[in-house]
């Protein structure tokens, strides 16, 4: 055969594609499932009367009640260059997944190029052999090339010419190697750096609070610190698991976002059957670590999930409360620290910790208003807050630091603390820093210059840090 009559041979056999997990790094099952939760968590059972309907009606529900923009889906290199290649060819190409036929379309519009799409409708769900089934159908068999990623695939893969998969699991990936035609597409690893940031690893510095009661108790004993260390561990763990349901819940938002769009879920670099499969993993670690430590501490632990869940799902979407909220979240950490150790926390920590951290809080709400004014980006659709807020916030945020200190100043007069220290009225140097920090936040993140959650840029922020040590050394002469 010549080399026209061979390219004339090849343009006959069209090149069918998968979407979730091969054209797009990512499950637009699973996405439009959190999405539809976290923006309205009362819809849980009618989404479960769905599924009792059967896989294609709840896609078909979900499809209804979320939309998706295809412009900023995970679309992943490899598949593009295969498809600009047979398109280049002159070969038609078409969509194939088991997703709902709107968002397929809304896909295949948006890339523009495909001769035909196979999507699932209200009575069918388009995968495994009914999708074998359709292409058979369509183009007969061994009458088409076939592009896909999931083990179901494989239904597929025996009828089509050539074989591509890209991302299938090692001994699905055998199985097909078995066969003639194959070509294994390069997906990127997902790293170890990948998953610390997906986990927030960087985040971990925030628990460092559950040692706070020890420290304020001058409880320096061996139990004492073991005991905080596991409740460090505990928060850590937990906290990596609600991050994950978070990025989850929040994946449409991120990727509309300046820089969290760069996240490892909402880019694609970490998959979301991986996070889901991390998830319960992390919560048995939290479990284990509870079952070393007195029961108070679980129930603490248990209501900063519980606290944790109503932000992600409900309250993060409230004005005033997603600040209240995450100055509580904080708050548990020391509460959490004083469970685990069996030490009595003063009023006045608590209420100087409510305050200093719902400021903070304000002050990061304030950030995030401030890029999408910059940026000129839309209002969020799931902030309770418009960009002519601004100035209400900076307002709430300074009266919220100011009250810190005052209340902060008061438990420095208490008997208690004078019966503490031998050098008391040193503590009186520690206010001015403690105001000093709040206000330079705020100042901070009104210039533009604060990038991060405010607790990590004040770790991170040379000045910051400096006032920090000389407030640790003025403790350390006060005692």
């Amino acid at each position: 055969m010549d080399t026209s009559a061979a390219l004339i041979h090849e343009t006959r056999y069209p090149l069918v594609v998968d979407l979730d997990g091969t054209l797009i790094a990512s499950d637009l099952l699973i996405e439009s499932f959190f999405s539809c939760v976290g923006r309205e968590i009362s819809s849980l059972p009618a989404l479960f009367s769905s599924l009792w309907r059967g896989k294609a009606q709840l896609k078909q529900d979900l499809a209804g009640r979320v939309e998706i923009d295809p412009a900023t889906l995970p679309y992943q290199d490899a598949v593009l260059a295969v498809i600009d290649e047979a398109r280049a060819a002159g070969r038609p190409v078409y969509l194939a997944t088991a997703s709902n036929a709107r968002y397929a379309d809304a896909v295949s519009g948006h890339l523009g190029g495909f001769s035909g799409v196979f999507a699932s409708d209200t009575q069918t769900n388009l995968s495994g052999a009914n999708k074998a089934r359709a292409l058979i159908e369509a183009f007969g068999e061994q009458g088409f090339d076939y592009v896909g990623n999931h083990r179901q695939d494989l239904e597929i893969w025996r009828h089509a010419r050539r074989r591509l998969a890209i991302g299938l699991d090692g001994a699905s990936l055998r199985r097909l190697k078995s066969s003639d035609n194959v070509t294994v597409l390069e997906k990127p690893g997902q790293s170890l750096k990948t998953w610390m940031r997906a986990l927030r690893v960087h985040q971990y510095a925030k628990n460092v609070l559950v040692f706070l009661p020890v420290l304020a108790a001058h409880a320096f004993g061996v139990p004492g610190l073991l005991q905080s260390i596991a409740a460090f561990l505990a928060f850590c763990v937990t906290a990596s698991a609600i991050y994950l349901v978070n990025d989850l819940v929040d994946l449409d938002d991120d990727r509309h976002h300046p820089s969290k769009r760069h996240r490892p879920l909402a880019s694609g670099r970490l998959s979301i059957h991986a996070a889901l499969a991390a998830i319960p993993v992390l919560a048995l670690c939290a479990v284990a670590l509870c079952m070393m430590l007195p029961a108070l501490f679980s129930a603490t632990l248990l209501g900063y999930v519980v606290l944790t869940t109503c932000y992600s799902f409900w309250l993060k979407r409230k004005q005033l409360g997603d600040v209240v909220g995450l100055g509580l979240l904080y708050t548990a950490r020391l509460v959490g620290g004083a469970a685990a150790t069996g030490i009595v926390l003063s009023e006045w920590i608590l209420a100087f910790s409510l305050f200093v951290f719902t400021s903070l809080a304000i002050v990061k709400r304030y950030t995030e208003l401030l890029v999408r004014l910059d940026k000129n980006l839309p209002e969020s659709s799931s902030r309770a807050y418009r960009k002519d807020d601004l100035g209400v916030l900076a307002s709430l945020a300074a009266a919220c630091g100011c009250n810190a200190v005052t209340v902060f100043s008061l438990y420095i007069a208490s008997d208690s603390v004078r019966a503490m220290y031998r050098r008391p009225d040193v503590l009186w140097l520690l206010p001015p820093i403690l105001l000093f920090l709040l206000a330079r936040a705020l100042m901070v993140a009104h210039r533009r210059h604060m990038h991060d959650d405010p607790v990590i840029w004040a770790l991170r922020d040379r000045t910051s840090r400096i006032a920090m040590i000389f407030a640790g050394l003025i403790v350390l002469a006060a005692v």
